[in-house]
């Protein structure tokens, strides 16, 4: 799946070996200039590659197993579920797990209360070990893996394309399968971005309205976390689209460092049969009224 300005390029390799492509119009939410500027376009954007993404994969799934389309493709309401409950999973994993694994740092006294910055480093630290935990797992399950070689296969024939190269599979054999401007950098700048946020934004919120329930209190915490996702895919993504911008500046470089490593986990090397296909849809993706 490649993206080109307002389309969508997909390529997929049938049962047959045969690659097909088709490029569609890119779903976009923002149908306000406002949702457009710096520090606010950053949360739409995310939510877009969601959609975009999940129908790519529906898609994929029915070519590849050469079933009907029109019998196949999810429904508006199939797509909001499936949105809510992958959203759902990820926000339990990464936000609500983390936050009260710190709480039981807490009674264990290895961290403060919720308004110290320990305990917020706790919370930094854990959903840290839950991402590499959860990236590590998923890599053991065979159709992962062909997933993280085809993520390989896709940065590869980006570089490719960037030095202006001829596409080819042997072409790409001389570029790494790290980029600096791949997704996972930006799950990295969330995790830390969402780490000094709730550290300074958390103690001052609970100064305005602080339940004295206990439960209640950690439970209002959770939901106020969960609202500034938010603010901070809008900054990560900013800090994303800079570091892109400068990518040859030393403190760039710092930035990138932490994602190219953690590619190194999701993204394999690729084959040559799965480097065609990236090549395919690199191709729809520049030269979509060709496709």
């Amino acid at each position: 799946m490649m993206r080109a300005k307002d389309n969508l390029a997909i390529a997929i390799r049938k049962s047959d070996g045969e690659i097909i492509t088709e490029v569609r119009p890119w779903f976009s939410l923002a149908v306000h200039p406002w949702l457009k500027k710096p520090f606010l376009r950053g949360f739409p954007v995310l939510m877009e590659t969601m959609v975009n993404g999940i129908k790519a994969l529906n898609f994929s799934a029915i070519q590849a197993a050469d079933d009907d389309e029109e019998e196949g493709e999810l429904t508006s309401w199939h797509l909001i579920l499936t949105m809510v409950l992958a959203l759902g999973a990820a926000l339990g994993l990464f936000v609500v797990l983390p936050h009260f694994l710190s709480v039981g740092m807490e009674f264990l006294g290895l961290a403060g209360d919720v308004d110290s910055l320990s305990f917020h480093l706790w919370d930094g630290i854990i959903k840290m070990i839950v991402f590499v935990g959860y990236i590590l797992a998923i890599s053991l399950i065979p159709d992962i893996k062909r997933v993280f070689q085809y993520h390989g296969a896709e940065h590869k024939v980006i570089w490719t394309w960037e030095d202006g190269r001829e596409l080819s599979p042997s072409a790409t054999h001389f570029y790494s399968r790290l980029h600096p401007r791949c997704g996972t950098a930006f799950l990295l700048f969330v995790l830390a971005i969402s780490i000094l946020l709730y550290a300074i934004l958390v103690p001052y919120l609970l100064l305005v309205y602080s339940p004295e329930h206990f439960v209640v209190k950690h439970l209002y915490i959770v939901g106020l976390k969960l609202f500034l996702m938010i603010p901070v895919s809008n900054i990560a993504y900013e800090v994303i689209k800079f570091a892109g911008k400068h990518s040859k500046s030393i403190l760039c470089k710092i930035l990138c460092w932490p994602g190219l490593m953690m590619q190194i986990l999701t993204t394999k090397e690729p084959d040559d049969s799965q480097i065609e296909v990236a090549i395919a849809a690199l191709q729809c993706a520049v030269n979509a009224e060709e496709c």
